[in-house]
């Protein structure tokens, strides 16, 4: 009988994509997800891609993109969590907490100063995300508020923004 396997997270490379892909399919009810992150490849790609590995298996997946404050730019590098997936067989076992608390760190590596999400509103507090309202923020028409979370990582950096994030033009289509 074999020991528990090892989970590694790493960065995304070429030879992963179709796992990814399969990922994003099955870990959601539709495959827009994963078609998501297809076309987000193209033009500036993602900031960082990640992926869990285990038994040398791709069973995770979080992407971590650019956005904007329509309203206020700035000179800070904000980015975006989603979409993070699991397969549904290794859901509920930690990986997902795992490729957050990575991609967090990468974020921060990168100099990024803010991070945002949209997402489970139980599940994101754990990592520090707060709701981004608090701090004037909004995802389109203000709808999905108690969805719409942020996570400062560099002191200071949402004090100065309000207004609408905007994520890039392939997250608007359907």
């Amino acid at each position: 009988m074999g020991g528990p396997r090892k989970l590694t997270i790493r960065r995304e490379g070429p030879a992963d994509r179709e796992a990814v892909h399969e990922v994003n399919a099955r870990a959601f009810e539709t495959d827009l997800e994963a078609r998501l992150v297809d076309a987000l490849r193209s033009g500036e790609g993602p900031a960082i891609s990640l992926v869990a590995v285990l038994g040398g298996r791709v069973v995770g997946h979080a992407l971590f993109t650019r956005v904007t404050v329509e309203e206020s730019p700035s000179e800070a590098a904000l980015l975006a969590l989603g979409p993070m997936a699991v397969l549904p067989e290794h859901q509920r076992q930690g990986i997902g907490s795992a490729l957050v608390r990575e991609g967090l760190a990468a974020c921060r590596v990168s100099g990024a100063g803010a991070v945002f999400v949209l997402g489970h509103a139980e599940y994101y507090p754990r990592f520090g995300f707060e709701l981004a309202s608090r701090h004037g923020l909004r995802f389109g028409d203000g709808s999905l508020a108690p969805y719409f979370m942020a996570l400062e990582l560099v002191p200071g950096t949402l004090g100065p923004l309000a207004g609408e994030v905007r994520y890039r033009p392939e997250f608007y289509v359907e």
